[in-house]
């Protein structure tokens, strides 16, 4: 599972380049309906949605290249090539680590999709708090009448699972996952380092919006500056994760959706509660957790029912 005598990094790297999905369709056309069902699930009232000329909402543009349970046959055997290469390097595990999105042209009801896939990138060989492996990122370039409308970049790891550490070794505990920073999100991460809960406003039309985006959903403008929450909210919905265990959490915890006092929602561990007393409408509250030297945290504690 090394980069050395066997070779494999190099054939790994011999299939950046190569098409993941040729001449790939979307198997229906931009529609209101489903434009409609995605803003009702993500609680999305925007105007620009709905009415006589609606657009789609910029994040649905993976939603209109899924297959679905039939699948496509426009996949080629490259990509899975290149995971069954893996997989027999012993790499056996996958996660995926995020995605990216570009959305030069608005999608429109009546839009017929065509896509292309290619397999943009394979990494060296890295090692993680999951395990040691590869990152492979695809590239899928999506077009609406022969236009670029976006471009999705999807990137997973292909890993061995690191073993398990003996109980009362003396090794460190596992740290949580740290967060993607980029150029979109860095100013959050500023600010919950100064314990600081900062939600973007369009300067154009003064909506606020999280997560953090380059540009307003609303009116289009690129220009944004911040308002401080005031750290009240409720929760929106909730889950409870059980599985897959991972070794910096302990499980069974809530995952809550939670709807701040300014509008906007965001996901967040609820703390302060037994797992199974998280209700839909609990008011919480912010505070800032830190779970190692290097990472705090914004999560909410329950204000009422709680425990702690």
């Amino acid at each position: 599972m090394r980069n050395g005598p066997d070779g494999l990094y190099e054939r790994l790297k011999a299939y950046e380049g190569q098409p993941a999905a040729t001449a790939g369709a979307g198997k229906d056309l931009v529609n209101e309906p489903m434009i409609r069902h995605w803003c009702e699930a993500m609680g999305d009232t925007d105007p620009a949605y709905r009415g006589p000329d609606p657009v789609a909402p910029p994040t649905m543009l993976q939603a209109w290249t899924m297959g679905g349970l039939s699948g496509h046959t426009d996949r080629s055997g490259a990509y899975d090539e290149l995971l069954t290469l893996l997989d027999e390097a012993g790499f056996t595990s996958v996660v995926a680590t995020d995605c990216e999105q570009e959305y030069p042209r608005q999608l429109r009801p009546g839009d017929a999709i065509t896509f292309d896939a290619v397999i943009e990138s394979v990494s060296e060989r890295k090692t993680t708090r999951l395990g040691t492996g590869h990152f492979v990122t695809t590239r899928m370039d999506i077009r609406a009448g022969g236009e670029l409308a976006g471009t999705h970049r999807f990137r997973i790891l292909k890993y061995a699972p690191a073993a398990p550490k003996p109980a009362g070794g003396g090794e460190p505990a596992a740290r949580r996952p740290r967060p993607v920073i980029n150029r979109d999100n860095a100013g959050f991460w500023e600010g919950v380092a100064a314990h600081r809960l900062l939600i973007q406003r369009c300067e154009g039309c003064t909506a606020l919006r999280f997560p953090w985006l380059p540009g307003c959903g609303a009116c289009g403008s690129p220009d944004w500056d911040t308002v401080e929450a005031s750290g009240e909210g409720t929760v929106f919905s909730y889950v409870v994760m059980h599985h897959p265990p991972f070794p910096a959490f302990d499980p069974p915890y809530a995952v809550g959706l939670i709807e701040l006092a300014e509008g906007v929602r965001m996901v967040s561990n609820v703390v302060g509660v037994p797992y199974d007393k998280v209700r839909i409408g609990m008011p919480v509250r912010l505070e800032f957790l830190r779970v190692d030297d290097e990472l705090e945290l914004p999560v909410f504690r329950a204000q009422d029912g709680g425990e702690g």
